[in-house]
Formats: structure tokens, C-alpha cells, sequence
């Protein structure tokens, strides 16, 4: 049986899916864009800011679950330009303790929604 999980805090979702889906001790969070939901805009102001509001999108989206990071057990990051890699993973890396970061996936494609840089999707587990 499957639970779906949205928060108010991550940006409504620009299609015909959920911010995630919880089956089991499984939460499966769709992949999060830098779209500021309180300012109803897309961050632009260079790809460290991006990669905040990403992950600010799916510390909501972790929080409507009862969840941290620390539950995070799979992320996949996609960016648009594999030399934004240093910069993003330094922002997604200070979410994580080494010891415990989660497995992880990074791919360069050729555009992602709305023209953003950078798309996050994790798997977490209870």
C-alpha cells in the first residue's frame, strides 16, 4: 500500500505526479528543482544557490515524512553541465555525514524542467 507525502514548504509539483510516495518503510521523493515556494520563483542567481533551494525542497519534503538526511538512502543528481559538479556536490555533501551519505549517482543531461541547472530525487528508508 503506498502513502503520498506532499509538503506545502517544496514547490507544487508541475505534472501529474506527488513530492513522494511512501510504500513500506520506502519513501521514494521526485526530483526537486532550485523553485523557491515562498518567493514563487526559480532560483537563478548561479549554481550554488540552486543546489541550496534543492536541497532546502527536499528537507521539506523529508520533514513532511517524519523524516532527515540521515534516512536518505539513494540519491541521483542530474545536472546540465558536468563542471557544476564541485560546487553541487560541495552543497549536497554538507547535508550528509560522511560516515553515513547515502548511495549516490551523478549524470549530466541535456535539459531538465523549466530550464534549471541542477534536479535532485532521493530514495529514504525508516
Amino acid at each position: 500500500m503506498k502513502k503520498i507525502i506532499n509538503s506545502d514548504k517544496a514547490p507544487a509539483p508541475i505534472g501529474p505526479y506527488n513530492h513522494s510516495v511512501m510504500t513500506g518503510d520506502l519513501l521514494f521523493i521526485s526530483g526537486q528543482i532550485p523553485f523557491n515556494q515562498a518567493t514563487e520563483t526559480l532560483v537563478t542567481t548561479g549554481i550554488e544557490d540552486e543546489a541550496k533551494q534543492v536541497m532546502a525542497n527536499l528537507e521539506a519534503i523529508l520533514e513532511a515524512a517524519g523524516m532527515t538526511f540521515e534516512n536518505v538512502v539513494k540519491a541521483t543528481i542530474f545536472l546540465t553541465d558536468m563542471n557544476d559538479f564541485a560546487t553541487v556536490n560541495q552543497v549536497y555533501g554538507s547535508h550528509f555525514s560522511p560516515a553515513s551519505a547515502p548511495a549516490r549517482e551523478c549524470i549530466q543531461v541535456v535539459k531538465l524542467p523549466r530550464n534549471v541547472n541542477v534536479e535532485i530525487s532521493m530514495i529514504a528508508s525508516k
